[in-house]
């Protein structure tokens, strides 16, 4: 029998930005409560919500000072009780994100383990300066790795003259998962979130937490002399025997919890070995590969190039295929991290956004695997518009512009490139209403409200029968009563077409057809490419359907006779 959450929709919830409840301009718990029936007609499964735990904010939660307490910011336990009570009465579950990778450097570990003589010495990576070189100078550091957010990957410390590991900010201190004490501190606070009624994990950067030893210098291959290969630190030695022991000591395949890993460089045949429902290690991956397919040669998110859509087609396919009789895929092509998909792969203007968000949500959704919804795609959320550096929040985005600036590149082209693909993109403000701040706020929001959320909102999507948000809901339906949307044979169609994503699925005698125009123009279908359509039945379109040919951004479902 499948697991549950093959059948399963997740919408993920970034608490900062979904609803404010007391007027303070950031989104808490309660606000998320008090909308929990928007969900709910929605029709989703579970929801995902991004971290509320206590934390400093230097990565919007990412950096946890205590995984055991709700950070006043948000509300309360009592709060998150409330949400757990209120989603599991409409049928929903909760799924918690989780960082264990890295804490905070507030955490009371790491205070703790900044005293050479602590026990907790030994639960952070903590490394003697490079041999030859006085500790705290330049080239000092152990290895000569970058970190994801640019700039060494070591932070000095004077009152030890040694460094500690930190892969993303140096507020993000690295855990070492080789000391047993740390894992066991780990699965207890995960036991203790599902005695609390949490129903799974999604798992931040989780290949990371393996790494290989001894830790050395790899190639240079950024500007600032430093090593950006992810390669050297993810998928490490005991990164199976790790994500197996977690299994096993919170019971996450005992007790059929939800179960998804980020993993950073992570292949096919790596995912379908984590995700193996015989490895019991995850219940699903996320994959960045087909996030990159915008990425120029240097494979960095800054470099954009435009989507050529065969390259999307072929890597999806991939991971149909990779994963179609062992493991499982995530569906997603927008997440806290990532750009509105409309404006990145669709046409976010005023003739074409609603019909652009919902065939790139329909062939998104007929994949095999368990499709994601962030909070605003239902409504077709556009980029955020802004034009200033100043607008900005996100520490990954500002450290961008700064260090590249500081290197000599264009202003103006910076600008375009944060723009297109920064993380901000995704938090600004839901959009609820057409009031000046939609909804969100009596107060003054953390980050501005997107501009045309007086035409994109959640009250006029609901009102309109013919708005993304009900087609989500379609789709939603399809899944649930469908089970060769869960479990039918992909097959990829017309790969090299550069405007149409075809493809099909078929489970015994039943196939669905599923066509998708992605351009900003009409296109014929090549009937003699794709199977017939005599008999065949419409289950859902974009477009009320008038002849063979496509309009612009119009995709059809077909159940084949």
């Amino acid at each position: 029998m499948a697991p549950w959450w093959h059948s399963a929709v997740v919408y993920q919830i970034y608490p900062r930005s979904f609803a404010d409840s007391d007027g303070d301009g950031i989104g808490d718990i309660p606000g998320i409560v008090a909308h929990l029936d928007h969900l709910s007609a929605l029709g989703v499964d579970v929801v995902w919500l991004s971290p509320v735990y206590r934390s400093p904010m230097d990565d919007n939660g990412y950096d946890i000072s205590d995984y055991s307490d709700v950070d006043p910011l948000f509300g309360t336990l009592a709060d998150l009780d409330a949400l757990i009570a209120g989603l599991h009465s409409r049928g929903m579950k909760l799924v918690m994100d989780l960082v264990v990778n890295h804490t905070s450097d507030e955490h009371p570990w790491f205070v703790e383990s900044r005293d050479t003589s602590s026990p907790k010495r030994d639960w952070y990576l903590w490394r003697a300066a490079r041999e030859g070189h006085e500790p705290g100078t330049p080239g000092a550091a152990p290895t000569n790795w970058g970190s994801f957010f640019s700039g060494s990957g070591w932070q000095f410390d004077p009152a030890t003259s040694q460094y500690y590991l930190h892969l993303f900010s140096p507020k993000q201190p690295d855990l070492n998962w080789e000391n047993p004490a740390v894992r066991q501190a780990m699965y207890q606070m995960m036991r203790d979130w599902v005695d609390r009624g949490v129903d799974g994990f999604r798992m931040d950067v989780i290949n990371l937490i393996s790494k290989t030893y001894p830790l050395t210098d790899g190639p240079v291959n950024g500007p600032d002399g430093l090593c950006y290969d992810p390669s050297l630190v993810v998928e490490g030695p005991r990164l199976h025997e790790f994500l197996q022991e977690m299994n096993r000591e919170v019971g996450i395949s005992a007790n059929d919890l939800f179960s998804v890993g980020e993993m950073i460089l992570v292949n096919a045949d790596q995912a379908r070995s984590h995700t193996d429902a015989a490895a019991r290690e995850l219940g699903m991956v996320f994959t960045f590969e087909h996030m990159n397919v915008d990425s120029g040669p240097t494979g960095l998110k800054w470099d954009v190039i435009p989507l050529h859509l065969p390259a999307l087609k072929a890597n999806l396919a991939q991971w149909q295929y990779g994963l179609a009789e062992r493991g499982w895929n995530s569906l997603y092509f927008e997440n806290h991290d990532q750009p509105r998909s409309v404006s990145r792969f669709g046409d976010d203007g005023p003739e074409f956004r609603v019909a652009s968000a919902k065939t790139l949500a329909t062939t998104l959704h007929l994949l095999k695997g368990t499709p994601y919804v962030y909070q605003g795609q239902e409504l077709g959320m556009t980029n955020a518009g802004f034009t200033d550096i100043g607008q900005y929040n996100d520490l990954e985005t500002l450290r961008f512009y700064t260090e590249a600036l500081s290197d000599g590149a264009d202003p103006a082209e910076l600008m375009a490139a944060i723009a297109f693909k920064s993380r901000d993109n995704a938090r600004t403000p839901m959009q609820w209403d057409a009031t000046p701040k939609a909804g969100f706020t009596t107060g003054e929001p953390w980050l501005r409200v997107t501009p045309n959320h007086d035409q994109v909102n959640a009250a006029a999507a609901i009102a309109d029968p013919g708005s993304v948000f009900h087609h989500y809901r379609a789709l939603i339906d399809l899944r649930h009563r469908l089970e060769v949307v869960r479990q039918g044979r992909f097959a990829l169609l017309l790969p090299d077409d550069e405007h149409l994503f075809c493809y099909s699925r078929t489970l015994g005698d039943e196939v669905l057809l599923v066509v998708a125009n992605w351009s900003s123009a009409p296109v014929p279908l090549p009937a003699s490419d794709l199977p017939s359509l005599d008999g065949a039945q419409v289950l859902l379109g974009t477009h009320e359907v008038t002849s063979g040919d496509l309009a612009a951004w119009e995709s059809r479902i077909y159940k084949l006779a």
